[in-house]
């Protein structure tokens, strides 16, 4: 995605982090869908399309990525 503009971004720390040891952050731009390591902003980040979001989101609530 060569031109997404990440500077447009507005991220997110997610209430579920672990202070300073395991930090994500979600953010938007247009209808993408962003997550990216707080401690490393500049490291790049995954990106989706809304319907993908939404699917992810669908299988976090249910528990299928619980460790």
């Amino acid at each position: 995605m060569s031109d997404l503009d990440l500077a447009q971004a507005v991220f997110r720390k997610s209430s579920h982090s672990e202070g300073g040891s395991g930090c994500v952050e979600a953010g938007i731009v247009g209808a993408q869908r962003l997550v990216r390591d707080s401690k490393d902003p500049d490291g790049g980040c995954l990106v989706w399309d809304s319907a993908a979001w939404g699917a992810l989101l669908s299988k976090i609530k249910q528990g299928t990525f619980d460790l």
